[in-house]
């Protein structure tokens, strides 16, 4: 029936869609997108490159939506012919079909979805339904949605259905049915004019719940699992305050070892802006926070209902983003993180002619504070362990300083100089055991030349030493931008230092080049790409997938419409 189901609904809403092409008089209208990776592989045993049967590998996706006044409707196909090599981050897609499909309309303050939709409450620490394309995280939900403000302030949210498991010739649901309700108060909009504060106070509070049906044949599984959360957040014109608390009933599963311990979640933020100066400091606590609809998921990445955000700084430089990046440890952290950015006025010492940026960043992660019961009894060892919440432990998972320098030294250049001091338990985060912890500093230079209103150059100088993992990286990378059209690229990485332990043999030291080259038209986008990719990590808001080595041929082509 899935199938078919997937077969009749391209069709159908084609059919739906081909009027508002053909007559614009009824004020519809039709507007979507398209995008397309392919890569054909080479062998190369000096990488280890990874080479599928097929050689060709390709992913595509084309997004149609349809508007008409207070009616929506859309669709995306989907096309895994085979998929690239490690994508995506969890279950396996295959094939082509529809992949997301949905109506929704509003009427006065009522709004229904139904079909597929994407949702979060709060932070998302109970709940978050969305998609990172280019990672394969996708949890669309599969059902139901209602939005509703009965009242000026008010904000009433209900949705219920499935997630999104896998792709195979179109969507596959996982078993689990995900329920969950949000409900938020701005108080500033609630009073109105009775609102004296300069400030704003948003109060909100979750109820989430996923059942499964418990075939355990040893245990007996709680069928109904419920997370509730409670969230604050206060801003004036300088300052925005938040906080959020979530609690987890026991929800025993392969991630916890099938213990029947409750999980919290606490999360503080507050930021602080004026003209040339911003600061903003965080904390956040998690313990046993791993909430997925299916008690044993084949990946840590496959139908989890929340997000746990990360308080690291996300890097855009090729050798911190992609060697030593941070992914959140759902079963237990504690992570604090600090940053001050200031901008000194033109015509001041430090400014200059043009001015001076300046970001100072700082973030850490412990292990959760925990004390393992013993096996007195049954139930004290299925409680699995004690937790101190706020407190961190000895262990220290990750720690990230780093010093930003930006500045524009005449009209046409401008430089930006960082620097990097990381702390990475490989062990723990990549899963690589018995691996020692990383200590590494990366020292980037970047520089950009404009030639003309038209003509551009920009190009990076990366270095990482460390005498752990993989020893010391070297790359260059340099961009000319030739507007409005093209785009070339060449960037080289190099492992010119090895440090290998007595026990391993010495790794190859490899150059990884790559080239590439783009044209831009209008909502048209092509690259194209040759070289060397090398294995590693590519992560997006904490949430990371593995990378295989590979040699090849890119082709990526976007169009919107």
């Amino acid at each position: 029936m899935r199938l078919m189901i997937g077969r009749l609904t391209l069709p159908l809403l084609t059919a739906l869609m081909a009027p508002t092409m053909l007559n614009a008089q009824d004020g519809g209208q039709l507007h979507g997108n398209f995008s397309t990776d392919a890569q054909y592989y080479n062998e190369d045993e000096d990488i280890g490159a990874v080479v599928p049967a097929q050689r060709l590998a390709a992913n595509a996706w084309m997004n149609l939506i349809y508007t008409n006044q207070d009616f929506e409707m859309g669709g995306r196909f989907e096309s895994y012919e085979p998929r690239l090599a490690g994508y995506p981050a969890g279950q396996p897609y295959l094939g082509s079909g529809i992949g997301y499909r949905y109506a929704k309309y509003r009427m006065s303050d009522l709004e229904v979805t139904v079909g597929n939709y994407f949702e979060q409450f709060g932070q998302g620490m109970i709940f978050r339904s969305y998609e990172e394309r280019y990672l394969g995280v996708d949890n669309a939900m599969d059902g139901f949605r209602v939005k509703y403000k009965p009242y000026r302030g008010v904000y009433l949210k209900g949705v219920m259905g499935r997630q999104r498991f896998g792709f195979d010739n179109g969507l596959v649901k996982g078993a689990g049915v995900v329920r969950g309700f949000d409900a938020e108060l701005n108080l500033s909009e609630l009073l109105d004019s009775a609102w004296t504060c300069a400030g704003s106070l948003t109060l909100g509070g979750s109820f989430v719940s996923k059942y499964q049906e418990d075939r355990d044949p040893l245990l007996e599984l709680p069928e109904n699992v419920g997370a509730w959360a409670f969230r604050a957040n206060y801003s004036t014109a300088k300052w925005n305050l938040y906080t959020e608390y979530a609690y987890k009933i026991n929800d025993p599963n392969g991630k916890n070892g099938f213990i029947y311990k409750p999980g919290q979640a606490l999360l503080v933020n507050a930021t602080y802006s004026v003209k040339g100066l911003g600061a903003s400091i965080g904390a956040h606590s998690f313990d046993n926070m791993f909430y997925q609809s299916d008690r044993a998921p084949p990946t840590p990445l496959d139908l989890n209902i929340n997000f746990l955000p990360p308080l690291t700084k996300q890097h855009t430089y090729n050798l911190p983003a992609t060697l030593y990046p941070y992914a959140t440890q759902p079963n237990g952290e504690v992570s604090a993180q600090g940053e001050v950015f200031y901008k000194w006025k033109k015509g001041k010492m430090l400014g200059g002619k043009y001015g001076t940026k300046l970001a100072v960043n700082f973030s850490t992660a412990y292990a959760l504070d925990t004390t393992k019961l013993g096996i007195a009894d049954d139930t004290t060892s299925r409680l699995g362990y004690r937790t101190n919440f706020l407190t961190p432990g000895k262990r220290h998972y990750f720690q990230d300083f780093n010093i930003e320098l930006r500045k524009k030294v005449a009209e046409d250049w401008e430089f930006a100089l960082t620097w990097l001091n990381l702390v990475y338990d490989i062990d723990i985060i990549q899963g690589k055991s018995g691996k020692s912890t990383v200590y590494a500093d990366i020292f980037v230079i970047e520089g950009l030349h404009n030639f003309n209103d038209r003509n551009s150059v920009r190009f990076e100088l990366q270095h990482l030493s460390t005498h752990q993992n993989q020893g010391n990286w070297a790359t260059g990378l340099a961009e000319f931008t030739f507007s409005p059209h093209w785009f070339v690229a060449a960037m080289d990485q190099y492992n010119y230092i090895t440090t290998a332990p007595a026990e391993e043999a010495e790794p190859e030291r490899i150059h990884y080049p790559i080239g590439s080259f783009g044209y831009i038209r209008g909502g048209n986008r092509f690259q194209v790409n040759y070289g060397r990719q090398r294995a590693g990590i590519f992560c997006v808001g904490g949430v990371c997938r593995q990378v295989p080595a590979a040699n090849g041929l890119t082709l990526s082509i976007t169009s919107t419409f």
